[in-house]
């Protein structure tokens, strides 16, 4: 028995390590490609990239635990079907009530990550996430331009084009600005740009040896302008006050919200909240479980149709969670209930598979022939 529970041990760490790391490759992919396309749309900044990746993979890290642990076990299983190792350890005395005292060994601590993960990191890689998006809208304009880039302020009123300087960072090349003044279209071309501040605090975008054009469109009325200086203000910003403003978001952002504060908070968004982070550490427990009857084929049929099954029964689960969470929010069922309905009837559900799995059909007698 000790030399079962070893092997089936060490053979779902390994098919769990492998899943793991490929959706955490996977994971990293798709949001690099996003956090990229929204870098190059100037939305956040481009040293912020790597940052908000890896916070971004902090907080979903528990669903991925969950996932790559109901694989590891459903392909462990699998594999002893389909290779006919099942048939040595039934012929051994083994049976599928067996499987969960190894599945359990690796189960219990994946529990325990997720718990800390869910309870506690998660909402400290969500609130770090809000803090990096708030210091870049504490940013000037002027230092969110990317050189080679148009960019937008003011809802689109202005539009900037700049080039590098080949002198220093805190100047730019080349200026190409779009204004949109009232009934006024002004157009401005610039030689080199750089900032200034005066004593108020406000800070200035100093255009230097260009062209501005002021015209109405669709009259032909024009104004042509050269000019050695120009500045056009760029709406200044309290660092104080901007920093206020993002923590009070941060804790406004439930998912941001630490586990203390939502437990002290009685507002049903709350206890969705918590009942989320409640609900994905039991179920990766349930779904290991869940995954030991799951896993039981046929080699003869194949086991892609199980395999599929298995697969659609793990989104159900998952999708149920955040119905019951989205009811508890807007009041529809109560936090008590919410907690534990789901996976109650999982665990059921994992019971009643299992009986089916291990019942002993009678055999069917003789037909006689007369």
């Amino acid at each position: 028995m000790n030399l079962f529970k070893r092997s089936v041990v060490s053979e779902i760490l390994n098919h769990f390590s492998v899943v793991l790391s490929t959706l955490i490759v996977v994971w990293l992919s798709v949001i690099l490609v996003r956090l990229i396309g929204e870098a190059a749309a100037g939305r956040i900044g481009a040293d912020v990239v790597v940052g908000l990746a890896a916070f971004t993979t902090i907080a979903a890290m528990p669903t991925i635990l969950a996932v790559s642990l109901f694989i590891g076990v459903l392909t462990t299983i699998a594999r002893n079907f389909r290779e006919s190792e099942m048939v040595v350890w039934f012929s051994s005395g083994v049976s599928l009530l067996n499987w969960i005292n190894p599945v359990l060994r690796v189960a219990v601590p994946v529990l325990l990550i997720v718990a800390t993960l869910t309870l506690y990191a998660t909402p400290w890689a969500n609130r770090q996430i809000e803090d990096y998006r708030a210091r870049f809208e504490m940013r000037s304009d002027i230092s969110k331009i990317t050189p080679g880039q148009f960019f937008e302020t003011e809802g689109g009123a202005r539009v900037f084009f700049a080039e590098g300087s080949e002198n220093d960072d805190t100047s730019l090349g080349q200026v190409f600005m779009r204004i949109l003044d009232r009934q006024w279209l002004v157009l401005v071309t610039a030689t080199t740009a750089h900032t200034e501040t005066i004593p108020s605090g406000d800070r200035f975008l100093v255009l230097e040896k260009g062209y501005r054009y002021d015209l109405i469109p669709g009259t032909g009325e024009m104004k042509m302008a050269e000019f050695d200086s120009f500045g056009v203000r760029i709406e200044s910003k309290n660092s104080e006050e901007s920093m206020e403003h993002a923590r009070n978001k941060a804790l406004t952002n439930r998912r941001a919200r630490p586990t203390t504060l939502l437990i002290s908070d009685h507002e049903n968004a709350s206890w969705g909240q918590l009942m989320w982070r409640l609900a994905i550490p039991f179920a990766s427990l349930n779904l290991a479980l869940l995954a030991i009857p799951l896993g039981a084929v046929n080699p003869r049929i194949g086991r892609s149709g199980n395999l599929l099954i298995a697969g659609l029964v793990a989104m159900l689960y998952l999708n149920l969670i955040n119905i019951s969470q989205g009811w508890i929010i807007h009041g529809k069922l109560p936090f008590s209930i919410g907690v534990w309905l789901v996976h109650f009837l999982f665990a059921c559900f994992t019971a009643a598979l299992l009986w089916w799995r291990i019942r002993v059909k009678m055999p069917k007698p003789p037909v006689v022939s007369g």
